[in-house]
Parts: structure tokens; C-alpha cells; sequence
């Protein structure tokens, strides 16, 4: 196991580098000019091209890549051409708050999904398993930035119930929760629902049932126990896109995480903030996979023989 994900971590620094590349050769294609959006508009042009040499923008994209490279593995994301702060600095100011929003909305809409599914799936083809199929289902349908937009004329501007944006507490968190977790359980739902099904068709819970064990044992012993392991695995598969899809939520709510820094960047064209932002939601993504096989690995026996088949 510990080769493997000595492995897995290899391969994980090349996705991280090659999407590093990927995002700063976008940014490069870009139109316009990050220097001239962020200075004064009445410095003369010698200024400007004196700016540009002081940050490295009047090298070609690839040396400016390597420089940046270069001081990532020092443990220097760069600075900010907006700011003039660190990017470490930024981030590290941020990332708490996106992590507060995503793992949150994600503990709870597995802690609601998870539970309808298991319904959903015990009561196959029954008048409640299609009422939360259909309900859960419109609910994925609805665009976030409308569905925020509603939830902050109602429980905000017409019944003045909680805070409108910003973090001013715990009560600041519940509409941007509402809107990352609603839409989102019916697809934990389905997977719950789907994985509960075929494990229900092994061949395992039919003896089970041949064995004269009682339905309730069946069910909670042999296929819920079983048809749970992905489900728990996909917690960790799914936070970092989660973590990535709450810029929209994020700046709907004038929410202070990494989402809203990353737009504000995007839009300034602050290059070293943008790549620093992916990068780390990269890495996140990277760990995040491999903790889920390692999770997989350790509710599954079966998987670790596989890995271990793999390694030989």
C-alpha cells in the first residue's frame, strides 16, 4: 500500500505541473495588460515598461514560467501584481473559509443523501422512491446562481431572517449552504440508491437469504454494509469539485474564500494569485483521491488485494 501511494503522489506532481501549464498558457492568451489594469492610467509609458521589467513581464512566457517554477519548490508562490502581498499569504487567509463552505456543505449532503438513498433504494418502485427521485432530481436542474439568488430575496430581503453576504457569523453560512448542499443530495441520492440495488443482486445476499437470516439482517449486515464502501470513497473523490464550483456561490455571497479571490484575480489578470489558486486546488484534488483509495482500501479487503496485485 505504501508503494502505491508513493506512486500516486508521483503522478500527482505531474498532473499538478502539467496543469500549471495548462493554466498559465490560458493566462498568457488572455487580451490585455495586468500592469496597465493595476497602475495609475497617467504614468508614462517608460513607467510602465519599468514596471513590467521589475515583475518579469517583459521576459518570454516560458521563462516567466520557470522563474515561478523555480520559487514554487523553494515554497514561494510569488506575489501579487494586484496587491503587492504574497500569494502564500492570500491563500492561506482564504483557504479556511473555502474549506469551512465546502466541508460543510459536503458532510452535509451526504448526512441528508445518504439516508434518502438507502429509503429511496428499500422502497424501490413505490410512490415515495419516485417522489424523492423527482424532487431531488428538479432540485439538481436549478442553476446555483439562481437558486442563491432566490434564497437571498427570501430568507435575506423579504423575511430579513439572516445575513444578506459577507461572514458575520455562523448565520452568514446558512445561505450559502443551503444553496451548495440542496442541489447537490440528489446526486449523493442516486448514487446511494444505485449502489444499494446492485449489491442487493450479489450473489453473497442471496445466500444470505438462503441461509434463512432475517431481512433486516440481510439489509444491514450484507448490503447496506457493503453498498456504503463507494459511497463513503466518493466523500473524498467529490470535496475538492466542490471546493473548485463554489467560486460562483462564493461571489453571489461576497463570501471571503478562495472562490472570490480567484474571480477577483481572473478579472485583474493577477497571474501569480491565479496560478497559485489552481495549483493548490490541484494538490487538494490530487490528496483527496488518494486518501480515498486509501479509504477504500482499508473498508475493503478486496481492493487492497487488488492494489497489492497491481504493485507485483
Amino acid at each position: 500500500m505504501l508503494n502505491y501511494v508513493l506512486k500516486r503522489l508521483a503522478v500527482g506532481v505531474l498532473v499538478i505541473i502539467s496543469a500549471s501549464i495548462v493554466l498559465f498558457s490560458i493566462m498568457q492568451l488572455m487580451p490585455g495588460d495586468p500592469i496597465r489594469m493595476v497602475a495609475d492610467p497617467r504614468l508614462p509609458p517608460h513607467r510602465i515598461e519599468e514596471l513590467k521589467r521589475a515583475w518579469g513581464l517583459d521576459k518570454p512566457a516560458y521563462v516567466q514560467y520557470l522563474y515561478w517554477m523555480k520559487n514554487l519548490l523553494r515554497g514561494d508562490m510569488g506575489t501579487s501584481i494586484a496587491t503587492g502581498q504574497p500569494v502564500g499569504y492570500l491563500i492561506a487567509s482564504r483557504l479556511p473559509y473555502t474549506l469551512l463552505l465546502a466541508g460543510t456543505a459536503m458532510v452535509v449532503r451526504y448526512l441528508i443523501g445518504v439516508p434518502l438513498g438507502l429509503i429511496a433504494a428499500l422502497r424501490q418502485g413505490t410512490k415515495l422512491d419516485r417522489l424523492l427521485v423527482m424532487a431531488t432530481t428538479m432540485l439538481m436542474m436549478i442553476p446555483g446562481y439562481w437558486f442563491a439568488i432566490l434564497l437571498m430575496m427570501v430568507f435575506a430581503i423579504k423575511l430579513r431572517w439572516l445575513p444578506i453576504s459577507g461572514f458575520q457569523g455562523p448565520a452568514s453560512l446558512v445561505l450559502p449552504l443551503m444553496t451548495m448542499v440542496l442541489p447537490g443530495i440528489g446526486g449523493t441520492l442516486r448514487v446511494t440508491r444505485s449502489e444499494v440495488l446492485d449489491t442487493a443482486r450479489e450473489p453473497f445476499v442471496l445466500t444470505a437469504h438462503a441461509k434463512g437470516l432475517s431481512a433486516r439482517a440481510v439489509q444491514v449486515y450484507h448490503i447496506l454494509r457493503n453498498a456504503l464502501i463507494p459511497v463513503t470513497v466518493s466523500f473524498f473523490l467529490n470535496l475538492p469539485w466542490l471546493i473548485s464550483g463554489s467560486v460562483i456561490i462564493e461571489n453571489v455571497f461576497a463570501w471571503p474564500g478562495m472562490g472570490r479571490l480567484v474571480w477577483g484575480a481572473i478579472q485583474s489578470q493577477d497571474l501569480p494569485v491565479v496560478q497559485g489558486v489552481f495549483v493548490m486546488i490541484t494538490a487538494l484534488t490530487v490528496v483527496c483521491n488518494i486518501v480515498g483509495d486509501i479509504v477504500a482500501g482499508l473498508l475493503d479487503p478486496r481492493i487492497r488485494v487488488e492494489i497489492e496485485e497491481a504493485r507485483e
